[in-house]
């Protein structure tokens, strides 16, 4: 048991984006495209919130690591009613706002490809500076600007992709390719939008955590966006370019892509790739999606609220060695929804939860805590799905009753001790378990838990490649410790090495 891998580390990053909403969020693009004098269109600028009002929403507050799961709980719902004690900084991360991320585009931009009005960027530049979060090499790529004019004329004349802030043209993203749709200002947009936020939450992995970035072996990317060209679409690697923005000089990487459930197949990788020991540390890293930005938002403003899916997402996660300490990834209890499996409820909660406890005798009672799909019930009960995370604890709280694992009457008690409020923004991957693992590493090394189950789901029939469903679960628990076994194996390995050395200096010494 000692052998497996821990979570070392977890970062996690919202960025305000309120003119992306407009602009690029495809519920408004489509909108735009299809009926350009919409009510909903002519509206919608109405109903958008302010930075601080994102600050002050206990989810969001949740996210970066501020309010922990069990308090958001005790807040009534709904939430986007209620402000709550907010800053920008978290325990995990932040909330970015609009002005800034549009400069971390410029800084993440390897081709020249964004242009920044000279004006904007040197007030933008200044914030960035002064946060401490960058270096001045980062700082350095971001130049002095553009005229105003050579913005307009690129969007004007040669199709860029319009960036605005607060209703004003500041910023655009060229074309990397005269007639490669692949490499489109709007791709290119959408790509630099998942690198810039994957690099500001592997930022944040680092400073939180205080990690060495020289230490970072091997880097796993796992949103839902994907970067290539005519010849290769998808080819990647948002994961290598990631890991060199952020200045892990030791690392490569790849891609991983399953829809919603990348993440927890990532963290099963990592995992898997730490504890055979490829690699000592990698780090799961994840953008945020543009596309998804007012995805609900006909729904939300129908009702007179606001439109929730407001923000980007973005996490990174550092798996590693067994240091002893904290929480372990139990890599031979993992459940896997089979080609086989099926898609009824039954048989998907089977095979993501029964079918790994089965494997270690435990009862569904075992788990303190279940991570499912982590959304924010603000956002998706007011566009008729639900409260998807409650739904999902009800099916597995029944299926222990089938069980005998509880009584029927124990029902409510289960959802209630077993799971959690969702809190994460509706950005596909971004809700996918994951957003649990900060928290469950003070959990289980800190509080009482013992025990957790990160679950991730897909659709994959939404690439019309096929009609299956996905998902991958994982058990993480608290780390018992490094035994005399496990230690003395360390030590003979040591003694192996220097052997060999000395071995291969006394060579040295017979041939000279």
């Amino acid at each position: 048991m000692n052998q497996f891998p821990v979570i070392k580390g977890a970062g996690y990053v919202l960025v305000h984006t309120p003119d992306m909403i407009v602009q690029n969020g495809s519920t408004q693009v489509v909108e735009r495209m299809t009926n350009p004098g919409s009510e909903y269109l002519a509206e919608i600028e109405s109903h958008i919130r302010s930075y601080q009002e994102v600050v002050s929403y206990a989810p969001n507050q949740t996210y970066i690591g501020n309010i922990t799961p069990e308090e958001l709980g005790k807040i009534e719902s709904p939430w986007h009613d209620k402000k709550t004690e907010g800053t920008r900084q978290g325990k995990m991360g932040e909330i970015m706002p609009q002005d800034e991320f549009i400069g971390m585009l410029k800084m993440s931009d390897a081709f020249g490809l964004v242009k920044i009005d000279k004006d904007f960027m040197g007030a933008v530049k200044e914030k960035l500076t002064g946060c401490g979060l960058f270096t001045d090499e980062d700082i350095k790529k971001l130049g002095d600007g553009d005229e105003a004019s050579e913005i307009e004329e690129a969007v004007k004349s040669s199709g860029a992709e319009a960036i605005y802030n607060g209703g004003k043209l500041v910023a655009c993203v060229k074309k990397a390719h005269d007639i490669d749709i692949n490499l489109s200002s709007h791709i290119m947009f959408e790509n630099l939008v998942v690198k810039a936020s994957g690099v500001l939450a592997f930022k944040h992995l680092l400073d939180k955590n205080r990690i060495d970035p020289a230490c970072i072996e091997y880097v796993i990317e796992c949103s839902e966006e994907a970067c290539g060209d005519i010849n290769q679409r998808g080819g990647g690697n948002f994961a290598k370019s990631i890991a060199e923005a952020a200045g892990a000089v030791n690392a490569t990487g790849s891609d991983t892509r399953g829809f919603c459930a990348a993440p927890t197949h990532a963290l099963i990788e990592a995992s898997a790739l730490v504890q055979a020991g490829v690699y000592e540390n990698v780090v799961i890293v994840a953008g945020g999606a543009t596309a998804k930005l007012g995805m609900n938002g006909k729904d939300h403003v129908k009702k007179g609220l606001p439109v929730l899916e407001d923000v980007l997402g973005g996490f990174a996660i550092m798996i590693g060695k067994n240091d002893g300490v904290n929480p372990i990834v139990r890599t031979d209890l993992v459940g896997r929804h089979t080609v086989g499996t099926g898609s009824s409820p039954q048989a998907v909660i089977t095979s993501l939860i029964t079918a790994p406890l089965d494997k270690a005798g435990m009862k569904i009672t075992d788990v303190d805590k279940y991570s499912v799909e982590m959304q924010n019930p603000d956002i998706t009960k007011p566009a008729g799905a639900g409260d998807v995370p409650t739904a999902n604890y009800k099916m597995i709280g029944a299926l222990g009753v089938k069980r005998g694992d509880i009584d029927k009457k124990e029902l409510a008690a289960f959802v209630k001790n077993h799971g959690m409020p969702g809190w994460a923004p509706t950005q596909g991957h971004i809700p996918s378990g994951v957003p649990y693992l900060g928290f469950a590493k003070t959990d289980l090394s800190e509080g009482e838990l013992n025990r957790v189950m990160i679950v991730g789901k897909g659709s994959l029939f939404l690439g019309r490649m096929t009609n299956l469903f996905d998902g991958v679960s994982v058990i993480v628990e608290r780390n018992p410790g490094l035994t005399e076994e496990t230690a003395g194996a360390s030590k003979e390995m040591i003694n192996t090495m220097i052997a060999e050395a000395m071995r291969g200096f006394a060579s040295q010494m017979l041939g000279e």
